[in-house]
This record gives C-alpha cells, structure tokens and sequence, in this order.
C-alpha cells in the first residue's frame, strides 16, 4: 500500500532563485530545496508542502512575510490559476535575468563547457499579446474557482471556452480574456461562446465523450490576417454552419474559416481532414519580404516579431558569405532556410513531417527560391553518409531540433561529417547543452545567443555557434 505524503510546514522561507519549469526556488531547514509554484526571488514565505522526495520538495506559498521588490501586479484576472504565464508576478527585466543565467547554468553544469562571454539576451519588445496562435478548449463542466465553491450559490450555466487547468486533462479553465493574441483575438472567442450558449449547441464533455464543440483555434499573422478553426466532435451539419455563418457575418475580417469533424479520443488535428467554409485554406506571413503560406497545420515560430530576432541571429552565426552550402536540419517549413537562402551559395533542408516539407517547398515557389531543396525522413536516418554523397560537404550545418534535442546518431554523423561552423537553435537549453557536451572535443563554442520568444513564461530560446577546433 503506497504511503501519503506527509503534509509539512515551513515558516520564514526565503526565497533565493528561480528554477526550471518556472518554479521559484527556497531551502528547507535540512538543506533541501523547495520549489514553489507561486513565489518570487525576495518573497520570504511560510510554505505548505505537497510532495516530498529525497533530494527536494515541492510545495505553495501560503503565508507572505515579505513581497520581493522583483515582484510586479500581474495583468490577467486568470493568473495563478490558469498556468499559462507563470511569470507574470515578476518584473519583465528580472524574468530576462533569470533566463540568461538558466541558460548559463545549464551550458555550464550540464555540458560543462568552456563559454566565451554569452552575450545579454534579447528580450521581446512585446511583453503581451505577442502570440500569432492560441487554442482554446470548450467544455461542458467549467472549472470553478475556490472562491465560487465556498460562494454557496448554485452554478446552472457550467460551459467555458479556454484553457486546461494545469495536471487536468478534464477541467476547463473560462477565459474571459486572455493577454497573449492581439484582437480579435478575445472578441472572436467571447462570441463564439456567446452565441453558442444562446443556441443551445453542446459544449463538450471530455468524461463521456460527446457534445458538438470541442477546441477552437485562432490564428493571426503580421499582415492582418486571421485564421479561425474550430473542431466539432459531431457531425451536426445545420449546428455546424449556424455558428460559422454568424462567424462570417459577425467578423467579416476573418481570412480563413475552417472546421474538423473529429470523434477522436484526442483532439489532435493532424490525422484529420480540414474543410475550408469560407475564404483561403491558409494565411500569409512575411519576414524580410519572403511570404510563407501557413496553413491550419502548418509549424511556424509563434511569436513573429521575435522570429525575425532569432532567425537573424542565426543567419550572423552562420557568418555566410554567398559560396556556401548549408544544411538546415529539422527544417520545418522552411523559414529558417528560405532566410538564409539569399546569403548561401545553396541550403539542403531535412525533415521528418511530410506535410511541413510540402509547405516548405511551396513556400520556396511562392518566394522564388530556386537554391533550396528540401526532404523528408527521419533525421537519424536520412543524415547518412549516403545523403551528404548525393547533396555535397556542408560548409555550416544550421540545427533547430524539438525540446528532446538531438538523437545521439545525429550528433555522432555531425560528428563525422565534422563541417566547419555549426550553429544550434535550441528552446531547451538542458539538451542543448547534452548534445554539446557530446561534442566538444571536436568544437568549440565560439558564441552564446539567449533570445527571449515568450514573456511572461521561463522559456527561452539560444542560439550557439560551435567552431571547430583546429
């Protein structure tokens, strides 16, 4: 029989750090660490644990002695409950500090790398409403707040559009607005629920899997254009274009209105059939005058303005001076490719998602970029020595791969294939500083980029150039 934690409390706690995944970081009185989902460095608190392991606890805040000068008032009625923007507390200077010194951290203890000076990061010059994406849930059974349970009243209308409370697949945060899309953002979604609630069409229940709507995704892009999708669980045809009619009528702004019909026990919209109601099935970016084709599944960067940042940091580590080859690895659409393209003698792009590599390479049509060639597999197997046989020795290897990083048979054939410059994108400094541990016989790092794509969270992206060693 698995044994309860046992709930402890610690009085006076001061709050030194803060730690991955967003957690502020305090000591108990034996030395272990606690982290605390809602504190500040500086905050001195009283904290009630709710795990306990040999090495740490977890815990919450409970009492505040002291408030932390880094503190600041969060924007959003929902912060603390919603888990979005966890950061949203701490003055946006303080939340840059502690994602550099992460990144610092992780490079350093994880890799245990010789660093040049990494340089200051680049924050974002859009502290909200920066996203280009946001995916909202609809249930039947909204989450209620602590204070409506001891509020005693009786809750008829339980149906909410928004987010995931945190851990729980099943419970329905409503967002009433939420400060990450610029608008219509807000207005599209509070009138999609709206109408729907008028309507009596059904929320969906993610326990006994049935009602109509199930997740609505909007889209925006730095031209002006929007994307709506919303995903019904059932096929009820006259439901179905009651709402979207009133979505083109309410909003004729909308460049894209789509729909999926997905009985699926996940909402994943991948493996589904997308159906164009009204207007184009895709929206245009741009960047530097290239125009990128986006469409309902498309990957693109979703802050655009901090895309731009990043991909120009790469391109300067690149240091390209027209007579190069470039290898993009995990090339997505493209973006990264089709950016450096114009500095490049040619770039080979490689990725696994087949529909990505489509878009890629209309994209590259679109934009009239004739020195890009693009393919799909599987990283680990497609990189080979094969492959660098048929599309030549690259002069600069550009990689940008998931949060996993990179399998150890990619870095073992970067390894082999030993070109001189290599630049890595990462949004997990952790694996980026695995895979570089893995490879610092051979390279060099010559330069540290942090680049901050999304305030008000701990995440971060950096960009390393590794130079090899002579």
């Amino acid at each position: 029989m698995r044994r309860k934690n046992k709930r402890q409390t610690f009085e006076h706690v001061e709050v030194i750090d803060a730690g991955a995944k967003g957690k502020s970081v305090g000591k108990a009185p034996d030395g272990r660490i606690i982290f605390l989902s809602n504190a500040v460095p500086g905050d001195v608190v009283d904290v009630m644990t709710t795990k306990k392991k040999s090495a740490y606890f977890e815990g919450v805040a409970t009492h505040f002695h002291k408030l932390s000068d880094k503190r600041t008032t969060p924007e959003c009625q929902h912060f603390g409950t919603c888990g979005g923007c966890k950061w949203q507390h701490m003055g946006y200077g303080h939340q840059l500090y502690f994602k550099q010194r992460e990144v610092k951290n992780n490079l350093k203890r994880i890799g245990n790398l010789e660093l040049p000076g990494i340089s200051p990061i680049l924050g974002s010059e859009k502290e909200y409403f920066y996203r280009n994406k946001m995916e909202f849930s609809f249930s039947n059974s909204r989450w209620l707040t602590q204070k409506e349970i001891v509020s005693d009243r009786d809750f008829e209308d339980r149906n909410a559009l928004g987010f995931h409370i945190p851990g729980m697949w099943d419970k329905i945060l409503d967002i009433k607005k939420c400060h990450l899309q610029q608008d219509p953002s807000n207005a599209i979604r509070l009138e999609v629920k709206k109408f729907a609630v008028e309507n009596g069409l059904d929320f969906f229940d993610p326990r006994n899997q049935n009602g109509l709507l199930r997740t609505l995704m909007i889209r925006t892009s730095s031209t002006g254009e929007i994307m709506v999708l919303i995903q019904f669980f059932e096929d009820q045809k006259e439901e179905r274009e009651l709402l979207l009619n009133h979505l083109i009528k309410k909003f004729p702004e909308i460049t894209s209105l789509q729909y999926v019909i997905n009985p699926k026990q996940n909402d994943t919209i991948y493996d589904q059939e997308v159906v164009c109601f009204s207007g184009r099935d895709h929206i245009f970016e741009e960047m530097e005058g290239l125009r990128f084709k986006i469409n309902a599944k498309s990957f693109y960067q979703t802050n655009s303005e901090q895309a731009h940042v990043l991909y120009n940091v790469t391109r300067d580590f690149a240091g390209l001076t027209g007579n190069e080859l470039v290898y993009d690895l995990y090339t997505g659409t493209g973006t990264i490719a089709q950016f450096v393209s114009k500095k490049a003698k040619k770039v080979v792009g490689v990725e696994s998602v087949p529909e990505a590599i489509e878009d890629a390479k209309a994209n590259a049509v679109l934009n009239g970029i004739s020195n890009v060639e693009f393919f799909v597999g599987d990283m680990k197997n497609v990189f080979n020595d094969v492959f660098i046989a048929q599309h030549g020795q690259p002069d600069v290897i550009i990689t940008d791969p998931p949060r996993d990083g990179m399998h150890k048979q990619v870095v073992e054939q970067l390894l082999q294939v030993a070109p001189p410059k290599i630049v890595y994108v990462s949004c997990n400094s952790a694996t980026q500083a695995r895979d570089l541990a893995l490879m610092k016989d051979t390279y060099k790092v010559t330069k540290v980029q942090p680049v901050d794509m999304f305030p008000q969270t701990h995440h971060v992206e950096n960009v390393v150039l590794l130079e090899k060693r002579v």
